[in-house]
């Protein structure tokens, strides 16, 4: 394992693994969860990246500046995934990486990552977070993804009513207020709102589920196949929000084989 600097921030880096093999090597662009949060880091992820290696991928597992982190939130969050991404271009120069087959895959906000990456291509150049040339992803895999942030936005609502306070929103802590104050950000930072991205996606998610209603992703997967786009839902009857990125599970067995389809 390799950690590389993409920016100049003690969050902006990545850590790169690569398979056995001379290569060229199918990449994977690596991102975390933790509802965007500083609190919860790249190693929430770690077991999933060496695992991907072991079979086959080069993991480009990435940490970005999160919602407490000086710099992070709108636009910051999303920015530094998007230039992590982007320097995937930069480690090919010295690895040897297939640039034509990038596929994203996240977990739960990692997932909301991992498909606003596909899709921020559809971004106008107005946008705070256009950037020039963006790297083109062949396919993108949300593993109990927050696809669609003013859903995600309306279920922490619902909670913090049932449990009679106010606690914080994470979703409105990443794009600094609700649908109704910022409507401009969660069109431009949602995945759902970006549709169709025209790229390959597959969305895991469990059944059991409490973290992430399967129903963001069973909403996401009507909407995507509406516009058209290449889109796969994988329900997992008995799994929760964490089985997905346990390397010894069952669950995980059968994300693997998905990520075989890709290769």
């Amino acid at each position: 394992m390799k950690k590389i600097y993409y920016g100049n921030n003690e969050h902006q880096f990545g850590e790169l693994r690569l398979p056995e093999g001379d290569g060229p090597h199918p990449v994977t662009v690596v991102i975390h969860g933790g509802f965007w949060r500083s609190e919860y880091g790249i190693e929430q992820i770690n077991a999933v990246a060496e695992n991907l290696a072991e079979n086959g991928w080069a993991t480009w597992n990435i940490e970005y500046r999160r919602v407490g982190h000086e710099g992070g939130s709108w636009p910051g969050t999303l920015l530094d995934v998007a230039y992590a991404a982007d320097y995937v271009r930069t480690l090919a120069n010295t690895y040897s990486l297939q640039l034509d087959n990038v596929v994203t895959i996240g977990h739960s906000a990692g997932g909301h990552l991992a498909l606003w990456l596909a899709g921020r291509h559809r971004l106008p150049d107005s946008s705070e977070l256009h950037t020039q040339d963006p790297l083109k992803i062949k396919s993108a895999v949300s593993l109990a993804g927050v696809t669609d942030l003013r859903l995600m936005h309306k279920v922490h609502d619902i909670r913090n009513q049932a449990v009679g306070g106010e606690p914080s929103n994470p979703t409105a802590d990443l794009l600094g207020g609700s649908p109704g104050e910022v409507a401009n950000r969660y069109n431009e930072a949602s995945p759902s709102a970006l549709l169709p991205l025209d790229v390959h996606q597959v969305l895991v998610h469990g059944a059991l589920d409490v973290h992430v209603p399967v129903g963001i992703s069973q909403h996401y997967y009507r909407e995507a196949e509406e516009f058209g786009d290449f889109v796969k839902l994988v329900e997992l009857p008995n799994a929760e929000h964490f089985m997905i990125v346990d390397p010894s599970t069952d669950a995980w067995a059968e994300i693997l084989q998905e990520m075989e389809l890709l290769k």
